[in-house]
């Protein structure tokens, strides 16, 4: 029937066109088994790269003045709530600091553990005017303390040559400012040596 040609001219032509390299001889080869095979390869969807959300530069955090605190809000009494959450969390961290801990144990969670709120006293410097300095840690950051002290002053304290000691429930601690330029972030990752150096 005259349909069935048009059928077959127009397969012939679809395949011609499909597969240009393909020679006459093998199309009609292909034909003749009445039934024909078209491979059909969808493409990979690629999966879209997650932009990363940048962050301020150190240069836009001073301009915008994120970690500056106003003179109005640089009060003791303020932060003595601060304090008191501190006092719990190391509390906490330490099973309740009992008189049979062990002290070695405590330093090594007092080492990795967020100062923020806690009372630290300068006991010795290279720079005499630090010696004596108390107050609660507002801010730590890679090589200073930001502490505010009992007479509502801001001090900015260097860990650099600097000896700090903090007290709580009787147990006192020092930590040797040189030992300690970390941020508080990659402090808790760090693995502190027992034994060193504890020079100033």
């Amino acid at each position: 029937p005259q349909g069935s040609e048009k059928a077959k001219t127009f397969v012939h032509a679809f395949l011609k066109r499909s597969m240009p390299k393909m020679k006459d001889e093998a199309i009609q080869d292909m034909l003749t088994r009445k039934a024909v095979v078209l491979e059909h390869y969808p493409k990979k969807k690629t999966k879209p790269k997650r932009k990363k959300t940048k962050g301020f530069t150190a240069k836009q955090r001073r301009e915008l003045r994120l970690f500056e605190i106003e003179p109005e809000q640089q009060k003791y009494a303020i932060f003595l709530p601060l304090h008191e959450l501190w006092k719990q969390y190391i509390r906490d961290l330490c099973h309740g600091l009992k008189p049979d801990a062990q002290p070695h144990m405590i330093q090594g969670k007092l080492l990795k553990a967020d100062l923020h709120g806690a009372i630290v006293t300068v006991t010795k410097s290279k720079c005499p005017s630090y010696v004596g300095i108390t107050g609660i840690i507002l801010q730590e950051f890679k090589h200073v303390f930001k502490i505010i002290t009992k007479e509502d002053k801001l001090k900015v304290v260097p860990k650099l040559n600097n000896v700090f000691s903090l007290e709580l429930d009787g147990f006192i601690s020092y930590i040797y400012g040189s030992k300690f330029l970390l941020r508080a972030s990659e402090r808790s990752a760090k693995k502190f040596k027992l034994k060193g150096t504890i020079d100033l």
